[in-house]
């Protein structure tokens, strides 16, 4: 009874999972894009035109939203990329909660499985409403196989002779999704003469743009899919991950997947879950401890045999300072005197900081000061900033004194050290001063008018001895 029941939950699952496949198919949204191509007559000059490219996941649908062409777009210029997604799984699919993933259903399991035309249908492809001035960037491209002569990618095409498979027309699509939620590589084969390319290489990333703090370990997302139908995917692959910032350039990492080998250029605390790449296609990489020197764009690189297609994340170690005010604890001051208190901000990255300062008094409103002065950064051992202000604190407008504030505004997040501020005199007296001022001035007129009377005695005295020696 038992064995009944899971075969017909089993089964009523693979019906739902099979009608919401159907039924979602072909619903994904055409994407505006600009083609690019060498100019004919002009060398080293491109021309750019409106195309637009629809997805499909079903090769037998075509509705007539698919057939509408704008008209400010030439009919050849229109892309139709199919994925075929029924046709390359053995069992029924059904959909994920994602709009990329599917399941492949196998006995009792469903294997996690991502398809590029899945992907392609992500929400932040999608056309924008009706007066945003927001749209997703596309940008598709006639692409040039080549055989590649980096060592990791060599045993890829050993026999160095083009296949037969490659005699088509090639082109390149390159899509970042809006707010860069999304960015896509996929490099597609179209039959000669026709515009319905299919992907045979897809690779992207869902962290185009990365923050980290320093010393943590942080992931660079990248996954790539290879249509296991080309004749290219039984040949293996080989991934790279390139560093690059204001004009230079490293190799992190380069792997060849053929013959399970890591290049000896590899950086130290980088590497990549060589059992999710193989099994998923995830070549995600891992930096396990994140230094300022890491700040930068990382392109990730996956070769087939004659082709690659690459995605950059930008990577941005932030770092907020340190704050310390000295002299702290400040000393009693008095009315019209100057203090000079400094601020150091430390071990802050990047560079971009603002400092300043507050007053909070006796009534609790705060204000800024603004007559400090900010010296130059200086930079640490390990890539980090230093940098002060020093300001020169007027005790004549702060009461009896109050809360002195350093602020320092960063991208990491706002820091703030504060010390306090007495003030004694004769400025806004309390009524504790005012009683301890009276008590000093009744001591002192005492005291002056016991030196006068001793005086006056003293001259007395000696004014009667004069007079009688006189006698």
């Amino acid at each position: 009874m038992t064995d009944f029941s899971t075969i017909y939950k089993l089964c009523l699952l693979t019906v739902t999972c099979c009608i919401q496949a159907c039924s979602s198919s072909s619903r994904c949204p055409a994407v505006e894009c600009w083609l690019v191509q060498d100019h004919v007559s002009r060398r080293g000059a491109t021309t750019q035109e409106k195309s637009l490219l629809h997805i499909r996941t079903d090769a037998n649908s075509r509705d007539a939203a698919s057939e509408q062409i704008p008209s400010d777009i030439n009919p050849d210029r229109v892309f139709f990329i199919t994925g075929e997604l029924r046709m390359r799984l053995t069992g029924p699919c059904c959909r994920g909660s994602s709009p990329d993933i599917y399941y492949a259903v196998s006995g009792s399991k469903c294997t996690r499985w991502q398809h590029p035309a899945a992907t392609l249908c992500h929400q932040s492809l999608s056309p924008p409403t009706r007066g945003s001035l927001q749209k997703a960037q596309c940008e598709i491209s006639p692409f040039l196989h080549q055989l590649s002569t980096l060592k990791w990618v060599a045993p890829l095409t050993v026999t160095g002779f083009s296949p037969v498979y490659l005699q088509a027309d090639w082109f390149s699509a390159a899509l970042l999704g809006l707010n860069k939620q999304l960015v896509i590589s996929s490099i597609m084969r179209a039959p000669t003469a026709t515009k319905e390319p299919n992907v045979i290489l897809s690779v992207s990333s869902k962290t185009v743009s990365v923050q980290a703090r320093l010393g943590k370990p942080v992931l660079l997302d990248c996954g790539f899919w290879v249509d296991p139908s080309s004749p290219l995917s039984g040949s293996g692959f080989a991934v790279e991950w390139r560093y690059q910032f204001s004009g230079k350039g490293r190799l992190v990492l380069a792997y060849d997947g053929k013959t399970d080998r890591v290049a000896d250029t590899q950086e130290e605390g980088a590497t990549l879950d060589f059992e999710g790449l193989h099994q998923k296609g995830n070549a995600s990489l891992i930096l396990q401890e994140t230094k300022v020197r890491h700040s930068g764009t990382y392109i990730c690189i996956v070769h087939l045999p004659y082709l690659q297609g690459q995605v950059a994340v930008e990577l941005e170690i932030v770092e907020p300072p340190s704050l310390s005010i000295h002299p702290s604890p400040l000393p009693l001051a008095v009315p019209g005197q100057t203090l000079v208190v400094q601020c150091e901000a430390s071990g802050f990255a990047p560079l971009s900081l603002e400092l300043s300062w507050e007053f909070k008094g006796a009534d609790g409103k705060s204000r800024p000061l603004e007559s400090a002065s900010v010296t130059g950064h200086r930079q640490a051992w390990d890539g980090t900033y230093d940098q002060s202000t020093r300001l020169e604190l007027d005790t004549s407008n702060l009461g009896t004194g109050g809360e002195l504030t350093c602020v320092a505004v960063h991208p990491g997040g706002t820091r703030r050290a504060s010390t306090s501020l007495s003030v004694i005199g004769f400025g806004s007296l309390s009524i504790e001063d005012s009683m301890a001022m009276v008590g000093v001035a009744l001591v002192l007129y005492g005291l002056i008018k016991f030196v006068s009377w001793t005086f006056s005695s003293s001259g007395t005295d000696v004014a009667d001895k004069v007079e009688k020696k006189e006698k």
